[in-house]
């Protein structure tokens, strides 16, 4: 069973079980949803669509053959095994961020997963 750390606002509240956030059933009729949730890196699996969040060409690049993100404010670097090797069925790029505090320390971003778009 993977865990995650739920985030609220600026704190992380405890670890809980890996589950999709489509709480509305929103993404549920998709046509893209099974791809979204077999999903997978080399640091397991991303989760589906409703968990991911969508960047904007400028919330991203490429640079010295690793990728970067900007999220919350700051670039963080992606982990190689974070990126997913698949083709991009959804076109757009993707991320999958993991909020943490280690031991009440500052609030820090692990990348679980990452998709680049087309960059246009």
């Amino acid at each position: 069973m993977t865990f995650v750390a739920v985030f609220l606002g600026a704190r992380v509240l405890g670890l809980d079980p890996a589950v999709g956030r489509d709480l509305d059933g929103r993404f549920a009729n998709s046509p893209l949803h099974g791809w979204f949730e077999g999903l997978r890196s080399g640091r397991g699996p991303c989760c589906s669509d409703a968990d991911g969040r969508a960047l904007s060409d400028v919330d991203w690049e490429s640079k010295g053959g690793h990728y970067r993100v900007y999220i919350d404010g700051e670039w963080w670097d992606v982990p190689d095994e974070a990126v997913i090797k698949e083709p991009n069925r959804a076109g757009r790029t993707m991320v999958w961020p993991v909020y943490y505090s280690p031991q009440g320390g500052p609030l820090r971003i692990e990348i679980r997963c990452f998709m680049p778009g087309s960059m246009t």
